[in-house]
C-alpha cells in the first residue's frame, strides 16, 4: 500500500482552518477519520470525496458550533 494517511494538521491546512477546529469534526463525527489506537488519520482520497460531496454538516445546523 502506497497512500499516506494525513495528520489532522495537514487536513487543518487543506481545509483552511484551525487545528482545533478540525479535531473537533473528527471527534463529531463530521470529517471522516482512521483510528490508529490514540491518533487519527484521514484517509486522502475520502478526505478528497467528502469534499466534492460537500461536507457533512452538524445535526441541527450551524447553530451547534457554540
Amino acid at each position: 500500500m502506497d497512500k499516506k494517511l494525513l495528520r489532522l494538521p495537514e487536513v487543518a491546512e487543506i481545509l483552511d482552518l484551525k487545528e482545533d477546529r478540525v479535531y473537533a469534526l473528527a471527534r463529531e463525527g463530521i470529517l471522516p477519520v482512521v483510528h490508529l489506537g490514540k491518533q487519527l488519520k484521514v484517509d486522502p482520497d475520502k478526505l478528497s470525496e467528502w469534499i466534492n460531496n460537500g461536507g457533512k454538516a452538524y445535526n441541527g445546523g450551524w447553530k451547534k458550533l457554540s
